[in-house]
């Protein structure tokens, strides 16, 4: 379930993957790879949070490796 802050909407990691089509075996492989780059926004726990923006850059690497 997508959160709200300050306006701007934000997806969790599984809700991120789940948006771009891939896994979130997959999502952490390309972060240590460095395929993505890691997110800039986190919550108070330390869990990453995906805007629109960030899910449209990691579809465009789902594109490039199919």
């Amino acid at each position: 379930m997508p959160i709200t802050i300050n306006g701007q909407t934000y997806y969790k990691t599984l809700e991120a993957c789940k948006l771009a089509g891939i896994s979130k075996a997959t999502f952490f492989r390309w972060l240590r790879e460095g395929v993505i780059e890691d997110m800039a926004i986190k919550d108070r726990r330390g869990w990453r949070l995906f805007t629109m923006e960030d899910i449209e850059r990691i579809k465009n690497e789902v594109v490039r490796f199919t």
